[in-house]
């Protein structure tokens, strides 16, 4: 068989467990595929094909099994340590870095039988100045960011699925841009050990995929808990929530939003029109922003200390800011967070999911700004597990996705919602 790079997760993983082809097979043609767009794309920080066929090897020789991702690739974002590749988090500070040994996401993964193809390119400590990476649907435009090696990868079949890591909209930003399934599982739901903080309390490790039984799969794994794959016998009671950021949507978003709850209604969805209250501006105006100023300076302190020279100006900004911020500011912002969660909730009431805006529209041009994170960022605060679904396409022939949120811990319930959206709208 070719292109083995193009298979799903799940289809790679059934394929070696019948023995149709093997694990080296699938990482040769991924590796194909990256020697091929790679100088174009630029989506890996750190790839040593090696190390990848070493894996691959060792799982063919096996006489059974390793686990539900055995023979799987898989990128991760590089700002989460690995024993083996580097961790050099899209900073000068960091080259050439090396972990005492695997994060706790990489760790699972590894036990379960996938194959670390490689360290994906983050922005700058998963901020804001990104890294060389290109929109492989137009490498004229930005992939998004900070998981911006991870989308593009992906998107581009270099690998099936990748980690990112989500504190604003890092993960669901760069899938809406390259046309992949970004997924933001309730806050804290994956293991946190070894990646580098930006901001604790936001800072949430998400997945990238081209489908959702493949994130199902992937995340069955790092919660040891089986995919269930959940379909749903009848239409789901949707909410449409355009956020306060409505009024700053282009019109490429509009459409994919109204068109999606338009044609979702007709194929028997409940659409009911949610409006959130005043609270819920501030949540996105002000307290985000606080919370994240202020606990990534914290946890770069030390970066701060001893290598300003070598932070952008950018990041270098938000980490002063951060240091002069009032301790009781941050807890105002901490307790209007937790307000707004507890309202979130009652705004599910009847509900199943939300559709919301995902991004402000098609990717922008250029690769220098990663794009606007508002409308990510404002669920992000809130907890709840997010997916941006490829489901639209803009003026440009860019991707648009739309977001779908559910509440916190039901992350079943957003699968199997986004199963049913998915299949009336792409």
């Amino acid at each position: 068989m070719s292109n083995l790079n193009k298979l799903s997760a799940a289809d790679i993983a059934r394929g070696i467990a019948a023995k149709k082809f093997t694990a080296e097979a699938v990482v040769r043609d991924c590796l194909d595929r990256i020697a091929d767009r790679e100088p174009t794309v630029h989506a890996w920080a750190t790839i040593d094909p090696d190390y990848a066929l070493m894996q691959a090897r060792a799982l063919d020789r096996m006489p059974s099994s390793r686990g539900a991702l055995h023979g799987v690739p898989i990128g991760v974002k590089d700002i989460i340590d690995t024993e083996y590749l580097p961790t050099e988090m899209g900073s000068a500070i960091y080259k050439g870095h090396r972990s005492f040994g695997d994060a706790a996401c990489v760790a699972l993964a590894r036990m379960a039988g996938a194959v670390i193809l490689g360290k994906t390119v983050t922005a700058e400590f998963a901020g804001m100045s990104p890294g060389p990476t290109t929109n492989p649907h137009n490498t004229a435009h930005t992939p998004g960011g900070s998981s911006s090696g991870s989308a593009a990868a992906v998107a581009d079949f270099m690998v099936p699925v990748a980690y990112g890591t989500q504190t604003g909209g890092s993960v669901l930003r760069p899938a809406s841009y390259c046309g992949c399934v970004g997924y933001k599982p309730t806050f804290n739901l994956i293991n946190r050990q070894g990646i580098k903080f930006a901001a604790e309390t936001l800072d949430t490790i998400g997945l990238i995929a081209r489908t959702v039984d493949d994130v199902e799969l992937v995340m069955a794994v790092l919660i040891n808990k089986p995919p269930r794959y959940l379909r749903r016998d009848a239409p789901p009671r949707l909410g449409l929530c355009r956020t306060p950021l409505w009024d700053t949507a282009e019109e490429p978003t509009m459409q994919a939003v109204e068109d999606a709850a338009k044609r979702l209604a007709a194929a028997g969805a409940s659409v009911k029109e949610i409006v959130l209250g005043d609270e819920f501006t501030k949540l996105y105006e002000t307290a985000r922003e606080t919370i994240n100023n202020y606990e990534r300076s914290k946890s770069m302190a030390a970066d701060w200390q001893h290598h300003p020279d070598k932070i952008s100006k950018v990041l270098g900004g938000r980490i002063k800011e951060g240091l002069a911020m009032k301790h009781e500011d941050y807890i105002a912002a901490l307790q209007l967070a937790e307000r707004c969660r507890a309202r979130i909730d009652d705004a599910y009431d009847g509900i199943d999911a939300i559709i919301s805006p995902c991004v402000k529209g098609e990717a922008p041009v250029g690769i220098s700004y990663t794009g606007e994170p508002g409308f990510q960022q404002f669920w992000t605060v809130l907890n709840g597990p997010a997916m941006s679904l490829p489901t639209h396409q803009g003026p440009q022939g860019l991707p648009v996705g739309i977001q779908l949120v559910a509440p916190r811990y039901h992350d079943d319930q957003l699968f199997a919602c986004a199963r049913w959206v998915m299949e009336r709208l792409v």
